[in-house]
């Protein structure tokens, strides 16, 4: 099995589980949102993330450490949850499931969640006319962009929402060209 089946096999029903907490709880875009800030913050401070994976730490330091810095400002029931999860020894997932909780708070307001990789960064104009162009794709009203750079990508971009792909970068034709060329070869 690999790493990234097991993230999502772990990662999907505690995402559920938050969910549900957010319905009943009548918060889903409170939670929506300070799981937003929480995958920035993971993101940005790469420290916090070893500090947090790292099993020789005691789950009660992480636990402090995790009120210190949220305490007032994340939803409670986000914050027990996060706690949760130290105590269980599945912190290390934590930008897994709030990443699918995101997927499925979206999904449950018509929201599409796309993941681009371009060779720059794209303009405001540039991401208005793909989020246009995905609104009519996916049939969905409210899409959101998560972009991220990768020059090695020469030009273009990659777009993925769910499991679909795609690829309009020139590294991608490239590839796709050396399997056409290299199928015609053997």
């Amino acid at each position: 099995m690999s790493t990234k089946t097991l993230v999502q096999q772990v990662s999907q029903p505690y995402a559920e589980a938050l969910l549900e907490i957010a319905k009943k709880s009548n918060n889903i875009d409170d939670i929506l949102q300070n799981a937003n800030v929480i995958l920035q913050i993971l993101s940005e401070v790469t420290s916090l993330t070893e500090f947090l994976n790292n099993p020789m730490i005691s789950s009660q330091s992480k636990k402090d450490t995790l009120k210190q810095l949220f305490d007032k400002q994340l939803n409670d029931k986000l914050l027990t949850f996060v706690l949760l999860l130290i105590d269980r020894k599945r912190i290390f997932y934590l930008s897994a499931i709030l990443e699918k909780y995101l997927e499925l708070a979206y999904s449950l307001e018509s929201f599409v969640t796309a993941d681009v990789t371009a060779s720059m960064n794209l303009t405001e104009q540039q991401k208005e006319k793909l989020i246009n162009k995905l609104k009519q794709m996916t049939g969905k009203n409210n899409i959101q962009l998560n972009v991220s750079i990768d020059s090695s990508l020469i030009a273009g971009f990659k777009i993925q929402i769910g499991s679909k792909v795609i690829d309009t970068s020139l590294r991608g034709q490239l590839v796709e060209i050396g399997y056409f060329l290299g199928a015609n070869n053997t």
